[in-house]
């Protein structure tokens, strides 16, 4: 009976194989197939997360920190930078405590590339306060640090512009110690303001 079944079995299995194969009978349509989630831009994510799209705190600090890269062309896309600090902003007031150190970093580069130093400085002092270890927010303290000296300097507030030289120099060499690999960190600060006043 088993040798009967397998027969059967093997005797169905090849029905076609042998044959030319036959084209669909005109006016048939294929099944639809699963879209695949479109790619989007970072600039779309983020258009999409102000009118609805939720993101979760993981999320706006992945993408605040890929369109905040050193040398991005966001940080020049006065657009973007509003709408980013508007999401950041929004997901600082989560519950999940998580993220906030990334989302105040990156709110106070925003700041800071929008020339609102007194922000910047809250922001990147509360990013601090929250972990002092990361070289990012001491790269940036010192960059701001830097510019406020040479504002006071400007001015003629000599003493007032040492002292922020001298902090400057402190938070890019806790920059440095934490990443000492780091060619952007081994610049002097005031090398890299003025390379910034120069564009």
């Amino acid at each position: 009976m088993a040798a009967a079944w397998l027969a059967l079995f093997l005797l169905g299995g090849s029905v076609g194989c042998g044959s030319a194969p036959v084209a669909p009978p005109r006016g048939a349509v294929a099944s639809p197939v699963e879209p695949s989630l479109p790619v989007t831009s970072d600039s779309a994510r983020l258009k999409d997360s102000l009118t609805g799209r939720e993101m979760s705190p993981a999320e706006v600090a992945d993408l605040s920190d890929r369109l905040l890269a050193d040398g991005s062309k966001a940080l020049n896309n006065q657009q973007t930078m509003a709408r980013l600090e508007l999401v950041i902003l929004k997901t600082l007031n989560a519950p999940d405590k998580t993220y906030r150190p990334v989302l105040w970093r990156n709110l106070g580069i925003i700041h800071y590339h929008q020339q609102k130093y007194k922000q910047a400085e809250h922001d990147l002092q509360s990013a601090n306060e929250l972990n002092p270890k990361n070289a990012r927010t001491h790269f940036y303290l010192a960059c701001l640090f830097a510019h406020k000296g040479k504002i006071f300097e400007k001015s003629g507030k000599t003493r007032a512009s040492l002292q922020q030289y001298k902090r400057a120099a402190i938070e890019i060499g806790l920059a440095r110690k934490l990443e000492p690999s780091n060619a952007l960190y081994k610049q002097d600060p005031k090398q890299i303001i003025q390379q910034e006043n120069g564009k």
